[in-house]
């Protein structure tokens, strides 16, 4: 298949999973029965997203034009992908890639998040057979040319032991902060309830830590975050809910909460699930400057930033730790 081929194929894909069929329907099922996390509305958000703002005719050519290069011959290289697993389809862009720049991609996809993965990689074969072998799902990559792991801060240190002879992308723990102003409009604060309580919090991309000024008045806040007072009824995340809110309550630690959500002040980027960290500024611009080093953070929201209830609607050039996965393929 030629880039434009190919093109096409992707702008298939993104039809078929905006139209919600009833074999998509069964199995978004599975996956959610696979992994409790997935619940169907998040599945649907992460299948959304993709048909919408990967697989669009318009940013999907304004993405492909972009690589000049991307159309000339090349010698297939094998290229091991590790995917996470913590939101759906989190490792579907690193195929993506993959897919258009004409490489063998070697899959080694998570537990969690196997069946989605999957069901798109057999509709592809199934309408575009002479592509089948282009893509394979296996449990031990072995033999590969380079490597794309995703994982923990932990893990990496194995990724780079295995992977550094070999050209390789190895991300860590990453996730997203919003620096608010105090005058944020009721639907700027629903929207960043979203940023926040997607797919439980568990994105790189989920704002976990909030930057507000002095006297800031949480009501607001908390009101916004009501939207999302079912995930209380849900037993993982009710589970953890409870664990954090007894340690607060052991540790005689002040918090806030709605029932759903817990407040607290503190330093770390990173909260628990279930918990969102907060610290006080009193210089944006300063804040600001603090910030712009910061390796951890994926995504700042805020009025001046990423717009409010956009941190978890990246584009296709809105690479993971901000490393060109598309140039990666094409250099290798």
């Amino acid at each position: 298949m030629n880039i434009a081929e190919k093109e096409a194929a992707l702008v298939r894909l993104g039809q078929y999973l905006a139209e919600k069929s009833p074999e998509l329907e069964a199995v978004k099922e599975r996956a959610y029965i696979a992994n409790g996390w997935f619940i169907p509305s998040f599945i649907d958000n992460a299948l959304d997203n993709i048909s919408q703002y990967f697989l669009s005719p318009a940013p999907l050519r304004q993405w492909l034009a972009g690589y000049p290069t991307i159309g000339n011959s090349r010698t297939p290289k094998t290229v091991g992908i590790v995917s996470a697993g913590n939101i759906p389809l989190v490792g579907f862009h690193d195929w993506l890639c993959g897919f258009v720049s004409g490489h063998q991609v070697k899959m080694k996809l998570s537990g969690k998040d196997e069946i989605l993965m999957k069901h798109i990689l057999e509709k592809m074969n199934e309408w575009y057979p002479e592509q089948a072998g282009q893509t394979e799902i296996q449990d031990m990559l072995k033999n590969c040319d380079a490597y794309i792991a995703t994982g923990s801060n932990n893990s990496a240190r194995y990724f780079h032991y295995y992977f550094a002879k070999y050209p390789h992308i190895i991300r860590h723990n990453r996730t997203s902060a919003a620096i608010l102003t105090g005058k944020e409009t009721p639907e700027e604060l629903s929207a960043l309830a979203d940023d926040i309580m997607l797919y439980f919090g568990l994105g790189c991309r989920n704002v976990t830590k909030i930057y507000i000024p002095v006297n800031y008045d949480f009501v607001p806040l908390l009101k916004a975050l009501e939207k999302y007072s079912y995930l209380a009824d849900h037993h993982k995340y009710k589970n953890n809910y409870d664990y954090n809110l007894a340690l607060l309550l052991l540790n005689a630690s002040p918090y806030m909460t709605n029932g759903t959500l817990l407040l607290q002040e503190n330093t770390s980027l990173f909260s628990p699930l279930s918990v969102l960290h907060y610290s006080y500024y009193i210089d944006m611009a300063q804040l600001q400057q603090e910030l712009s080093g910061e390796e951890a953070l994926q995504c700042l929201v805020g009025q001046a930033f990423t717009p409010f209830g956009n941190a978890q609607q990246p584009s296709l050039s809105d690479y993971a730790d901000g490393v060109d996965t598309m140039k990666f393929f094409l250099e290798i």
